[in-house]
């Protein structure tokens, strides 16, 4: 099988804007021209009555934040009576700060897609805490509750050849946002298509093709600019350069991180390729069977990992280099509807305890990290 070659990114000076050379995220930065003129607020002006926010400990804004969350998928009746249940996201609890990039990794299966719907209001959440930007959504909200909050936190799918309506011309499906806005004369919406378009690198001349003209890369560039349509401030981009080669891969990430500092965007970056999570994220969350097992900065995380399946996802990845050891995860992750008593990784850990067999890890603050081990 031939190796994957690394990624190629693009680096160079920024516009007063976070960096991504700086991983821990960013403090005290003053804001893009672009992101003034979208009516980013600081901080400072952002603290009020009617619009509460709250600060991480290290003081950077938390725009948002779960807290136990859980989403339960009803299977039908069991044969032996009752209800059968699969819990796809277990007591799941995350924070993303305004401007940086959440990294979201974990094989499929593992409820990554599932978080970032709920995230938006494409799935309702059964049980636990979803705040947006200090505004608490309630389980099984209604749309009228997610409306204010939709034009702030939008979606980029996997797929965009699937994403876009083949009958429709590219220009009028980056223009459906603002025509369900419905605040925009016809000259003005024409001018914001034109300006999305160049925003993501498109001649604005392709507004009038339609999706099948385009390469899965330009496919994708539409996509991203019909979800900054509205001047989102969070982009929830699940499993984005998925179905793309790897030069294009490295065109969209290198995309995602221009707007990211030109525009000011918070980023829940869904995906199970460690290589390209690690080339776009400030901080990352391991997740497996639905729980969290590990989160923290990307450099730590990635050159000294403490869990034992954080440890066994990195070894697993293959070295550009002959010879080059490389493991694999033995067995298969469990089940939903029977996940094991104890921890759900014991019965593919190598370092597993009679503890683990037995009593689920909590989530312990270690340092700048949170691991769910009884290592620790």
């Amino acid at each position: 099988m031939p190796l994957r070659p690394a990624l190629h990114l693009r680096t160079g000076k920024l516009r007063q804007t976070p960096t991504h050379n700086e991983p821990d995220g960013w403090a005290g930065q003053p804001l893009s021209a672009a992101a003034a003129h979208r009516g980013v607020c600081p901080m400072s002006d952002v603290m009020t009555a009617n619009r509460r926010s709250f600060l991480a400990e290290d003081g950077k804004e938390t725009i948002v934040r779960t807290d136990d969350l859980v989403r339960d998928f009803d299977l039908g009746h069991r044969p032996e009576g009752g209800r059968l249940v699969l819990r796809a996201v277990d007591k799941v609890s995350l924070t993303i700060r305004r401007g940086e990039t959440l990294g979201l990794v974990g094989e499929s299966g593992s409820g990554k897609s599932t978080i970032g719907r709920m995230l938006v209001g494409l799935l309702p959440y059964t049980s636990g805490n979803i705040e947006l930007f200090g505004q608490k959504i309630e389980p099984r909200a209604k749309a009228a509750a997610w409306k204010p909050l939709r034009r702030r936190v939008q979606f980029v799918f996997q797929d965009p050849h699937a994403a876009l309506n083949p009958r429709m011309r590219v220009g009028t499906a980056i223009a459906e946002p603002l025509d369900v806005a419905g605040n925009l004369t016809r000259k003005e919406r024409s001018a914001r298509v034109d300006e999305l378009m160049e925003l993501v690198g498109l001649p604005t001349s392709f507004a009038r093709r339609f999706p099948h003209e385009f390469s899965g890369g330009q496919r994708q560039r539409i996509v991203i600019a019909r979800a900054l349509a509205l001047n989102p401030e969070i982009l929830v981009c699940d499993e984005a350069v998925a179905s793309l080669d790897v030069s294009m891969q490295a065109q969209i990430v290198n995309l995602l991180k221009d707007l990211q500092d030109q525009l000011g965007l918070s980023h829940l970056f869904i995906a199970h390729d460690l290589a390209v999570v690690r080339a776009v994220s400030h901080r990352v969350a391991v997740l497996y069977a639905g729980q969290i097992v590990e989160t923290g900065p990307r450099t730590a995380l990635y050159s000294d990992p403490l869990h034992p399946y954080s440890r066994a996802l990195l070894d697993s990845v293959p070295r550009a280099r002959r010879g080059a050891p490389r493991s694999i995860i033995a067995g298969e992750v469990p089940s939903l509807l029977n996940k094991p008593k104890g921890c759900a990784f014991c019965p593919r850990c190598p370092k597993a305890m009679d503890i683990c067999r037995d009593v689920p890890p909590p989530l312990r603050v270690i340092g700048d990290r949170e691991v769910a081990c009884h290592l620790y």
